[in-house]
């Protein structure tokens, strides 16, 4: 039997590397994409049985790549990865033929997880939302205005009202890996 097919879509080098290599160890043919560009290359060679995208492609979006994969072949599992979870890109993930949605950090055994639920799970919690500190929530949205400026402190200061001096302390409070 051959290995199951693995796409990693993915414009972070390092972490698709890391991903490869897990995969690669449990049994899976892996290929790496960093764009959609590459995704539409790699579709005209082959689908594969699964694909991880990664939600923010640099100026791409990962949407359309799971738009791609699942117009190609209803049968490809797609799971979403994204350090910018959010109901709406969830659901919009779901919609365009995403099978799973995980926030970062999530690691090759959530992944390989996810691969195995293609059914919804009737018994998940639909409890009270997610109570967070107002100090990880500061540091999300202060986050995310950075990777909607480019990492422009000047422009992130300017869009969040507050000071470059005070947005560089808190950054240097707490940097960004």
């Amino acid at each position: 039997m051959a290995a199951p097919a693995l796409l990693i879509v993915e414009d972070d080098e390092d972490f698709a590397r890391t991903l490869k290599r897990s995969f690669e160890r449990r049994g899976y043919a892996v290929s790496i994409a960093t764009s959609l560009k590459a995704v539409e290359d790699h579709l005209t060679a082959s689908v594969p049985d699964y694909a991880v995208v990664d939600l923010k492609l640099g100026t791409d979006s990962g949407l359309a790549c799971v738009k791609m994969l699942a117009a190609e072949s209803r049968d490809t599992i797609i799971v979403v990865l994204t350090g910018y979870a959010s109901v709406a890109t969830a659901v919009e993930a779901i919609k365009l033929g995403a099978t799973h949605y995980l926030p970062k950090p999530s690691n090759s055994d959530d992944i390989e997880a996810a691969f195995g639920r293609a059914e919804g799970d009737i018994g998940v919690s639909v409890g009270e939302r997610e109570t967070k500190s107002v100090k990880t929530r500061e540091w999300e949205i202060i986050h995310q205005t950075l990777a909607d400026t480019g990492f422009n402190i000047s422009e992130t200061a300017r869009r969040l009202g507050m000071h470059r001096r005070t947005l560089a302390r808190k950054l240097e409070k707490r940097r960004i890996e």
